[in-house]
């Protein structure tokens, strides 16, 4: 198995990651909002991405 992050080798330890450093990547994207998981709420559809409401 490869690390998503940098393709390296896994680590057992950091599973699926290869180290602490690619699973605080992997971490820090998701807090950031570089991933994203798309809403599928009827209230969310036919507004503008503008005026989609965030949830924290």
């Amino acid at each position: 198995m490869t690390c998503p992050i940098c393709q390296n080798e896994t680590a057992k330890l950091y599973r699926p990651f290869c180290s602490r450093r690619c699973a605080d990547v992997d971490l820090a994207r998701w807090m950031s909002g570089g991933y994203a998981v798309p809403s599928e709420r009827e209230e969310d559809r036919g507004l503008p991405d503008d005026e989609v409401p965030t949830t924290h």
